[in-house]
């Protein structure tokens, strides 16, 4: 159930198209920069944290780097998350960047516990699935507990003034596919992030080493 929940949520996140992060100036404003045929890449290894839409956010299950890319004037290059890998402490075999759209579904529903409980009925010749807690007993007859009818308030008189409508706070499941590494062919900089798979402890990362294997590559960029 809980991987059928999370595909069908990865399915909805993968409709979002990836604008990346704003590059920075220079390559050199990033923690390691190299030549690659017509292009620098750059990257920064960010642990777990990533940004987005005016706010810092964890992905407690990836290590996060963000890669970027500054072709030469009236030069293009075609990128794609399939370029990179990441070896950690020097492993054989190199970690793939997970996609954005499964990162932000296993970022929506990161604790389990408040995940929406399903509550089954059966009757004759039907059944129902109800999603959400299941309705709490009467305590008492006429118990107003949320859930049951109260008496309706009394009328109020209306605000002076109408009430300010906030922008809803940014969702780091839909920011984490927001920023990811655009795919595609760019004519300027651009920028995002890569998200790898890792379940272990960060402290437990001695060693860390960024491949690319896009044109003119492969490069490496050893961001520990």
């Amino acid at each position: 159930m809980a991987a059928r929940i999370l595909l069908a949520t990865a399915t909805l996140l993968a409709q979002i198209r990836p604008h990346g992060t704003q590059p920075r100036s220079r390559p050199e404003d990033y923690s390691v920069h190299v030549r690659a045929g017509v292009a620098v890449v750059a990257a920064e290894y960010l642990v777990r944290s990533f940004q987005g839409r005016g706010g810092t956010f964890v992905a407690p299950d990836h290590l996060v780097v963000e890669v970027a890319v500054f072709p030469d004037p009236y030069q293009r290059v075609k990128l794609n998350a399939g370029q990179f890998s990441l070896r950690v402490n020097g492993a054989r075999q190199p970690l793939l960047p997970e996609p954005p759209s499964l990162v932000g579904a296993s970022l929506r529903y990161a604790d389990w516990e408040h995940r929406p409980t399903v509550v089954a009925g059966a009757g004759v010749g039907s059944g129902s699935v109800i999603l959400g807690r299941p309705p709490a007993s009467e305590r008492f007859p006429g118990d107003p507990r949320p859930g049951r009818e109260r008496l309706p308030q009394p009328p109020r008189a209306p605000d002076a003034k109408a009430p300010v409508e906030r922008e809803p706070a940014p969702q780091p499941d839909e920011v984490a596919v927001e920023s990811a590494l655009p795919e595609g062919e760019h004519a300027g900089p651009v920028s995002g992030y890569l998200y790898f798979l890792f379940k272990k402890k960060p402290k437990s990362v001695r060693s860390l080493e960024l491949l690319w294997h896009g044109e003119g590559g492969p490069v490496s960029l050893r961001l520990l």
